[in-house]
């Protein structure tokens, strides 16, 4: 149970130590981008390869026939202890459209906290959201994020690194949109993860889309009860679906 009950700890800590600004530090000069300008890889900065124990790698994706990237950061004991297996969580982002890069600025903290053995050394995954970050989304080509991330990313990583491979193993986190995609995620795949914390989600925008049957606005329109409200519903009724939730609002400048 210790596995990722302790990972919530380093959403604590990096709520004090980085405002939205802070994590997206280097890419705030960009103008804002749309749906339509979204990439499924994102190659690092000369200098953000510099980030301790990170790396950028794709994937093939069967669904789509393109690759995907992530960030993955690997704890030190990774290169040491050559048998072990690592839990692993999973990271979303806010905003949209999705990359893969916008919270890596995180991974210094991280690093710290893993190097100190303030808590037990486990893997971060910066997932991609797709360009409805963290939504499927089939009014765009490529669109499905949520799939994307659980159909393909998950085992993938489970059969290319040393991962706990289980529900036991796997937590998922996120702030803002990304808290948003988390406990839409948490309530709708229980059984994949064991830790969950949706952070600064501003769950108005599950409610409206709860209450109006998904439509939004013109612009934006999802399925039907595809939000964390009407998910958490269906959640509560099933049995044996047990979730370690940690929900945190805000952020210590």
């Amino acid at each position: 149970m210790k596995k990722l009950a302790i990972f919530a700890i380093l959403v604590i800590f990096a709520q004090m130590s980085f405002s939205q600004d802070s994590v997206n530090k280097g890419r705030s000069k960009k103008k804002k981008r749309g749906v339509d300008s979204h990439k499924w890889v994102n190659p690092l900065s000369e200098e953000e390869t510099k980030l301790p124990g990170l790396s950028h790698a794709t994937f093939k994706s069967k669904s789509m026939g393109i690759n995907v990237g992530y960030c993955i950061y690997l704890p030190p004991q990774y290169k040491t202890h050559k048998s072990k297996k690592f839990p692993v969580v999973y990271f979303l982002h806010g905003g949209f459209p999705g990359s893969e890069t916008k919270c890596i600025r995180l991974v210094p903290f991280i690093d710290k906290v893993m190097k100190n053995e303030d808590v037990e050394q486990m893997i971060y995954v910066f997932v991609n959201g797709g360009p409805m970050s963290h939504y499927n989304y089939p009014q765009k080509e490529n669109g499905q994020g949520e799939d994307i991330f659980i159909k393909e990313l998950i085992p993938h990583i489970d059969s290319t690194y040393r991962t706990v491979s289980d529900k036991m193993g796997r937590g998922i986190e996120g702030f803002s949109m990304g808290g948003r995609g988390t406990a839409r995620i948490m309530f709708k795949h229980p059984h994949l993860f064991y830790s969950c914390s949706p952070g600064g989600a501003g769950y108005g925008v599950e409610k409206e889309l709860s209450e109006k049957e998904g439509k939004i606005s013109k612009l934006f329109t999802f399925k039907k009860g595809y939000n964390a409200y009407d998910l958490a519903r269906e959640f509560k009724k099933k049995k044996d679906q047990n979730l370690k939730i940690l929900f945190y609002v805000g952020l210590t400048e």
